[in-house]
């Protein structure tokens, strides 16, 4: 058996590295290596992939971010209701604007925020939703776009751990991740789905004016060269980066495939093991299997589990350790323990194993077997 890796991105580079060495090797002929003409291919392929009417690249998923709050307008004091629940940069880029993140508590079964949770964090200085598709799978979009048109909201994806997963509506009709809000945002950092060997981000809109102000935000608030409309960021994604984007985005739906079948794997070997809880799907929307991330019941020491998984030759990690509120930039009186409870429980309990495109069947026979060996051994204990 080959070593397990949390994630496998040498294994993912040897099965296309022809592809990918050919590509890096025009990018170094043409020596374009800002705005080469592979950014522009790039932009039409996901643009073309996801089906939305506009892809702008850009440096990294947390300027996405940021690039997307700045082209809606958003004032100091505004409030952006994000998740307690999720990676800093969602509300680090709210911060740094001087704008408001305010949290709100989790669904239980799938981790993701829900109209529900939201409507009852809207207040008069209320401007934006930021719903994260945690883990790789869709919130409930539907409700969450019905609740901003009714109360008057922009909605910024972050689907940075989504990216190719489609939503369908209660009318039949099926959107990616990314395309159903204002502003979707995503991240090419290496180790997403579709992942870049660097850093890398990209937003996504069907809005013209507002993919017009985006790019123009990007490239410094210009449109054209050294005229300056707004203030703006340098936030490129670099040529030879985008050459590896678009031989890896010609493979996502396989990887995606891929990161299935072990997660159907997982949970086979899991959805009758006492004291674990599998991922629970969105019935609405496909899953993509960023993570795959377990529950644990309380008596499962976690810590414990975590040392007896990786003494076995079995990475493991803790997607997050604390929620938003938290966190040493984040805390405030505005929250107290006990406020998000849903949040706070997860942090506590839940536990990711290895997902990625390269995993073998040796190695998830191997990682089942050991993780339901442990947890059956506290059981009997217990």
């Amino acid at each position: 058996m080959n070593p397990i890796q949390m994630v496998d991105l040498h294994g993912q580079y040897l099965r296309i590295k022809p592809q990918i060495d050919a590509a890096i090797n025009e990018c170094l002929a043409e020596t374009a290596f800002i705005n080469g003409p592979q950014v522009k291919t790039f932009q039409d392929s996901l643009a073309a992939y996801l089906q939305a009417e506009h892809v702008i690249a850009c440096g990294n998923g947390t300027d996405a971010l940021q690039i997307a709050m700045m082209a809606l307008n958003l004032s100091a004091g505004d409030e952006v209701i994000v998740p307690a629940f999720t990676y800093v940069a969602t509300a680090e880029v709210i911060a740094l604007l001087g704008l408001t993140p305010v949290m709100v508590d989790v669904d239980p079964n799938t981790f993701n925020i829900t109209a529900d949770l939201i409507t009852q964090a809207i207040t008069p200085k209320t401007k934006a939703i930021v719903p994260v598709h945690l883990f790789g799978q869709c919130c409930d979009m539907e409700s969450i776009m019905m609740l901003a048109k009714e109360n008057g909201l922009y909605v910024i994806e972050d689907t940075a751990q989504a990216l190719g997963a489609k939503y369908t509506f209660s009318d039949g009709r099926v959107m990616y991740a990314g395309t159903i809000g204002d502003i979707g945002c995503t991240s090419f950092f290496p180790s997403k789905n579709l992942g870049c060997f660097g850093d890398g981000g990209a937003l996504m809109t069907n809005n013209a004016d507002l993919a017009l102000k985006i790019r123009k935000i990007a490239n410094h608030g210009q449109a054209k060269k050294y005229h300056h409309e707004m203030v703006g960021v340098n936030s490129r994604l670099d040529t030879l980066q985008a050459a590896i984007l678009n031989i890896k985005l010609q493979y996502l739906d396989e990887y995606a495939s891929a990161r299935n079948f072990a997660a159907s794997y997982y949970d086979r070997a899991f959805e009758t093991l006492e004291g674990v809880q599998i991922p629970v799907r969105q019935v609405n929307s496909t899953h993509v299997f960023h993570q795959y991330t377990l529950l644990l019941d309380n008596d499962i020491d976690r810590e414990s589990l975590k040392k007896y998984l990786e003494l076995a030759g079995i990475p493991c990690m803790v997607y997050y350790p604390l929620p938003l509120h938290k966190q040493e930039a984040f805390k405030s009186e505005r929250y107290k323990d006990g406020d998000f409870s849903i949040a706070e429980s997860l942090c506590n309990r839940v536990l990711s194993l290895p997902m990625h495109s390269e995993l073998e069947e040796d190695q998830l026979s191997h990682i089942t077997n050991k993780l339901t060996a442990y947890v059956n051994s506290i059981k009997q204990l217990a």
